[in-house]
């Protein structure tokens, strides 16, 4: 079993789903009390946002891919970044490390692949939604992907960032949420990626009449799948 690396913290909410995750889905596979082998580093949430805010991509990268750095030498021998907007600096994360990243993007894209959709909505930060770094990495995959209209990009993006960062739930929110969906399919979404990972706790598959993609869900799932592959054949990451 390799052991992997997660980059979280942005925000704790949603790692804490992807250490759950990883874990059931671990003992799923090889039952017992078996669990993931896993190191994390969590960072504060707050300074990242701020530089999100201000566009100083740069520097936000260099502190993930210092973070990057220590969890390969902590033993990670692959890494997943515990966020879809922060996959914008993950070149920098790769430059600076000598170990593969599973980028969520191809785990999502596969999985839509695989359930026979192509045209997606996508729902997820204002950065994740309105920046070319997501949806062409998505588009590499085959998909076609349609986002919301301005208003309901603000709607997500504020949610996510007011409530869900701070694990707040409300029934409001979701419902908003739904009315964004069922645009979305109206226009002729196939399936709904969640590129959020906070998303996953606030709508699901009951919450839409096409399938749903939940990002760190999926992510999970593939990560699970390269650290316990056979060796030989290779790692399926970036």
């Amino acid at each position: 079993m390799k052991t992997i690396g997660l980059l979280g913290g942005m925000s704790w909410e949603s790692t804490a789903e992807y250490y759950r995750l990883l874990n059931e889905r671990t003992r799923e596979r090889l039952g017992g009390l078996h669990s993931a082998k896993c190191v994390l580093y969590s960072v504060d949430f707050a300074e990242i946002e701020r530089l999100q805010e201000q566009g100083r991509w740069d520097e936000a990268g260099d502190i993930l891919a210092a973070a990057a750095k220590s969890l390969t030498a902590a033993g990670a021998e692959f890494l997943l970044i515990c966020t879809n907007t922060m996959h914008k600096v993950a070149d920098r994360i790769t430059a600076a490390t000598d170990v593969p990243l599973l980028h969520i993007a191809d785990a999502t894209a596969e999985a839509v692949r695989a359930a026979g959709a192509r045209r997606v909505g996508l729902l997820g930060t204002a950065f994740t939604m309105e920046q070319d770094f997501y949806r062409d990495r998505l588009a590499a995959g085959g998909l076609e992907v349609l986002v919301p209209d301005a208003d309901g990009r603000a709607t997500v993006h504020r949610v996510i960032y007011e409530e869900l960062c701070a694990g707040i739930v409300r029934e409001e929110s979701r419902e908003a949420y739904r009315a964004v969906i069922r645009d979305l399919v109206a226009r002729g979404a196939e399936g709904v990626i969640l590129g959020c990972t906070e998303i996953e706790i606030l709508v699901g598959a009951e919450d839409s009449a096409v399938p749903v993609f939940p990002t760190a869900r999926l992510h999970a799932e593939a990560a699970v799948a390269l650290a316990l592959a056979d060796p030989a054949s290779g790692p399926e990451a970036n």
